[in-house]
């Protein structure tokens, strides 16, 4: 998951994308709202941390702006703000929750999480294809009842083809949402991830799950009857 983090003090911002990246996602920090508004609009996320007192564009104004582009992309607000009114003002905005700080860091990943899942149309920090099991506030993942163990990367990598079972995701998309923080890497990293990711899901009787889409990318998909 790819995820922007708007927030001009930089010892919580470094504080948050540690623990974000820690957590698997792939993380753009930026500390002013131009720059904010700059990554939003040139780069698609996952979700998005706005903080709404920002050097330059302050963070309701970017809301608004990206909401009148159509941009759908979950934002949380994490504001000092602490309010009725200016809760209500950051939800009327746009927002699709709003993080009063100080705020617990496992509490804003949980937070996170409900919209990534939000986005995504699911109902559950579970998530199931065929015999293939995610829990992503565990982060367990088990296969026909048995658990595997994954590298961080190898989690994002699983968990972004999961959120998307059944559709061709390019390796393009995979490299921006999973591995584009990673030093040099490139696209072909993708393919090696994927290897590892097949050796360990096909450790057992089960049937190839990720499937190889020609000239495009990969799929993850339950083996037809």
């Amino acid at each position: 998951m790819r995820c922007l983090l708007v927030e001009d003090y930089t010892p919580l911002r470094l504080n948050l994308a540690e623990c974000l990246t820690e957590n698997g996602y792939v993380v753009d920090a930026s500390a002013t709202g131009d720059e904010g508004l700059w990554f939003a609009k040139n780069h698609a996320y996952d979700v998005i941390l706005l903080d709404i007192m920002l050097p330059g564009i302050d963070g309701l104004t970017i809301l608004k702006k990206l909401r009148e582009l159509q941009d759908k992309t979950p934002v949380l607000v994490i504001s000092a703000r602490d309010s009725v009114d200016h809760r209500v003002e950051g939800l009327d905005c746009g927002a699709d929750d709003y993080l009063v700080k100080p705020f617990a860091l496992a509490e804003m990943v949980a937070r996170v999480r409900a919209l990534v899942r939000r986005n995504y149309d699911r109902e559950s920090s579970v998530i199931e294809v065929g015999d293939l099991c995610m829990n992503a506030t565990t982060r367990k993942v088990s296969r026909a009842g048995e658990e595997i163990v994954l590298t961080r990367r190898e989690y994002a990598l699983l968990e972004y083809l999961m959120h998307r079972a059944g559709q061709a995701v390019s390796r393009t998309d995979i490299w921006e949402h999973v591995y584009e923080d990673q030093e040099g890497g490139s696209s072909n990293t993708v393919d090696v991830y994927i290897g590892y990711l097949r050796k360990k899901l096909n450790a057992g009787p089960g049937a190839e799950l990720i499937q190889t889409v020609r000239g495009y990318g990969y799929m993850l998909k339950e083996e037809e009857a």
